[in-house]
């Protein structure tokens, strides 16, 4: 079983997310119009929405787990008490996917007898684990920590517009870079995955901002 606690479709997943919150904020300043004021009260809007969107994402991270977890225990059950063996296998089956279509009968029944051979089901469904917990403030920091990136450059430059194009381009490398670790993952072109990433991230952005963010 992997050991880890977010793969890389989940950590790519906060930091896009943070960073699609964050740029609703940037977008809507006014070269024309904004000041030092504006620029203050959008960094502090963009920092505590992501706070509490971490927070709400890093409890329905663990959640998802205890859910996870319930089910896998109730297919267990199910299969355990079946009276059946095609009842059992066709659970299996389901579990597995369409990768099912690849055993015959003699690999659901091994399967079964294994699961028949083990210790009753332990490890309450419903029960907080210390995984739940590392996985749900991982979440919590890849958004909240993907605030940061793009809003720096208007803490280190006066001249709003240097700002917003400095912001533009760490932002526009971030989706590169997820889009990269994405393809990785995938097993397609990280370089193809990554600019493809770049194009719906900026299409995302120009919608959500042309809606109101």
């Amino acid at each position: 079983m992997n050991n880890r606690v977010l793969d890389p479709i989940d950590r790519n997943s906060e930091i896009l997310f943070g960073l699609f919150m964050v740029l609703t904020f940037t977008g809507t300043l006014s070269v024309a119009s904004a000041g030092p004021k504006e620029v203050r009260a959008m960094l502090l809007a963009a920092i505590g929405c992501n706070i509490a969107w971490g927070l709400v994402d890093g409890v329905m991270f663990m959640l998802r787990r205890i859910v996870g977890r319930a089910r896998q225990a109730m297919l267990w059950r199910r299969v355990v008490s079946s009276q059946q063996p095609e009842e059992a296998h066709g659970l299996i089956a389901q579990e597995i996917g369409p990768l099912s279509d690849a055993l015959g009968r003699q690999d659901f029944e091994r399967t079964r007898q294994w699961m028949l051979a083990q210790p009753a089901h332990v490890a309450p469904a419903r029960v907080l684990k210390r995984q739940d917990l590392v996985g749900g403030l991982g979440v919590f920091l890849l958004v909240f920590l993907s605030t940061f990136p793009p809003t720096l450059p208007f803490l280190f430059f006066s001249d709003l517009r240097t700002a917003m194009r400095a912001s533009a381009a760490i932002a526009i490398v971030m989706l590169f870079l997820c889009g990269y670790e994405w393809g990785r993952y995938a097993g397609t072109p990280p370089w193809r995955a990554a600019l493809l990433m770049v194009v719906l991230g900026v299409t995302i952005e120009l919608i959500v901002i042309a809606l109101g963010g």
